[in-house]
């Protein structure tokens, strides 16, 4: 009797392991055929667009060619909807489906099955960011031959490689905080997508626009300085980086208060 209640207890323990919780976590995410393509379609829009944009008006719109990071990154205006949907529908079809309470079951510990799905989420956007950055550069350049390497080079493909993933990180905090994914998809997409790009044309409204975590972020994709914007590119990624923290903890605070 010892022996089997032994072995029971060791059993249950190494199913809430973190290998155990990430396991399940990449199970989900190639199983479902949503979580897998949205972050795919994200990728194809970032570097089609890009390169769709710099073989039509590479020679024609200077906006494009004056500053390279805004060329080399034009398709992430449109990718990046991809990914604020991937990091909604990862976490909101636990609470839209009502798996929240099978998922903890699996994985008791909740703080466990968050950092799992954030560590999935993560790594899923960084390989979208690193392939997304150099598909993009290597689809400007082949038509605006002329944009040269650098120190700005290489911190905007940095940028570009990071900036997915803090918009992810910070997109599926703001999911478990509203425990609602239409609520999520309602806020973010016309957020990020509509309403910050063109509220950061509005002189009166720009100087407190641009700590919005998608515009702060972008800056730091850009190869020159503006002098409108108060903060570094460094400093940009920075101040998205503490958005995307902020949505962790406040994340991880409402799933511990969530009822099952």
């Amino acid at each position: 009797m010892t022996a089997t209640t032994g072995s029971t207890g060791s059993t249950g323990s190494t199913g809430s392991t973190i290998p155990a919780a990430l396991r399940a976590e990449r199970i989900k995410f190639t199983t479902l055929r949503s979580l897998w393509l949205t972050p795919l379609v994200g990728l194809l829009l970032t570097v089609g667009f890009t390169t769709a944009v710099a073989a039509t008006l590479g020679d024609k719109d200077g906006s494009i060619t004056a500053d390279p990071g805004v060329g080399i990154h034009y398709g992430l205006n449109f990718g990046q909807a991809a990914l604020v949907c991937f990091a909604v529908l990862l976490f909101g079809q636990e609470f839209n489906t009502r798996m929240l309470g099978l998922s903890l079951t699996a994985v008791p510990r909740r703080g466990r099955l968050y950092g799992a799905k954030l560590a999935l989420a993560a790594a899923v956007a960084l390989a979208v960011g690193v392939l997304g950055t150099a598909g993009a550069f290597a689809g400007y350049a082949a038509f605006v031959p002329e944009v040269r390497g650098g120190p700005a080079l290489v911190r905007s493909a940095a940028a570009g490689a990071l900036y997915p993933v803090l918009l992810v990180v910070f997109c599926l905090g703001l999911t478990a905080v509203l425990r609602n994914p239409t609520a999520a998809m309602g806020l973010l997409l016309p957020v990020v997508f509509l309403l910050s790009p063109l509220l950061s044309g509005v002189p009166v409204v720009r100087h407190v626009v641009q700590f919005l975590p998608d515009r702060a972020g972008q800056y730091a994709l850009r190869w020159s300085d503006d002098p409108q914007v108060a903060y570094g590119h460094w400093t940009g990624l920075l101040i998205m980086a503490l958005w995307a923290v902020a949505a962790t903890c406040g994340g991880i605070r409402s799933l511990r208060r969530q009822e099952v």
